[in-house]
């Protein structure tokens, strides 16, 4: 199928974010009229408020990229907001996109919904046949949720709500938080403190051998755009760059973007996660769209970017 988003109204949920800011980026060219709203005009965990503001703006696209986020630290940690914010949100949005009309929709999720010792590479097919990573359950579970909702409501509503899947992330716009942020971030952040200390190592939580796939921003970004115009379907679609590297050999490369010159230590008494995250992308390569964002270059480019916003994390 192919749907034009030339001259409709889209709404990014989450556009502050760093999947949400990407995707506003990335539609700037598509002849649309992008929609934003911010926390502190609408709380997206209270349905009079959603329901308020998509009466009066009438979104004709939703890309639902708003959500809690946060690494294995916060997972664990905040495990209650995870669940009910995420959960909250989904519903809200979902719900009253259908309720005013939206005319297609695109619900983002995460690829810890599949099961922990899911086959590799995981298939869209390998959702709910096994038990989840115990350290990102909160947060995967609510992602389930969402993915079911966007069933739900097209199965019995027959609207046009999808559902994309991407690996890990990192680029522009990332938390950098030094104990809720996600691998790359803690990670490029911790080396380069390391470099301007002039600290003689620099410490990696767990093993190092878990294996992970890592997908640039502006990669999701193009896929959301391309799934939305080109995708009608029931089924998640999972976006991914189809390729893993370890944990070990991500920080190293990391190191080598930061330029660190001291060692590396593993701190096996941190949880490693899942040992192994590939996504079979075959699906979404089938359609005609492959990552073109390199790693090596995509670090170079989100080091810089981190280079020029630092003064916003010095907490």
């Amino acid at each position: 199928m192919s749907y034009s988003i030339s001259g409709k109204r889209v709404w990014v949920a989450g556009h502050r974010g760093m999947v949400g800011s990407a995707i506003t980026r990335h539609l700037v060219g598509e002849g649309c009229e992008i929609l934003t709203v911010g926390r502190e005009s609408v709380d997206l965990t209270r349905q009079d408020q959603v329901e308020a503001w998509m009466f009066r703006n009438q979104p004709q696209v939703v890309i639902l990229a708003a959500a809690k986020v946060g690494g294995i630290h916060a997972n664990s940690t905040y495990s209650a907001e995870f669940i009910y914010n995420n959960l909250a949100i989904e519903m809200n949005i979902i719900h009253s996109s259908w309720k005013f009309g939206v005319e297609k929709l695109l619900f983002l999720g995460s690829s810890c919904i599949y099961p922990r010792e899911a086959s590799q590479p995981i298939t869209e097919s390998s959702l709910l046949t096994g038990p989840l990573e115990p350290t990102n359950e909160w947060y995967a579970v609510a992602k389930i949720a969402g993915i079911k909702l966007c069933q739900a409501y097209r199965q019995q509503y027959g609207v046009d709500f999808i559902s994309a899947m991407p690996t890990n992330l990192y680029g522009p716009g990332d938390n950098f938080h030094p104990e809720n942020s996600h691998v790359p971030a803690a990670l490029l952040r911790r080396f380069h403190e390391a470099k301007q200390a002039k600290a003689s190592e620099v410490v990696v939580w767990g093993s190092g051998k878990p294996l992970r796939e890592f997908l640039h921003v502006d990669d999701l970004a193009d896929a959301c755009v391309f799934l939305t115009k080109n995708y009608s379907g029931m089924e998640h679609i999972n976006v991914g760059v189809g390729s893993e590297i370890s944990i070990a050999a991500f920080a190293k490369m990391i190191q080598e973007t930061v330029e660190y010159a001291g060692e590396l230590i593993f701190d096996v008494s941190k949880p490693d996660g899942m040992p192994r995250k590939r996504l079979d992308v075959s699906k979404l390569t089938n359609m005609g769209w492959v990552a073109n964002i390199r790693l090596k270059e995509g670090l170079k480019n989100y080091y810089q970017w981190f280079l020029e916003n630092i003064s916003y994390f010095r907490e």
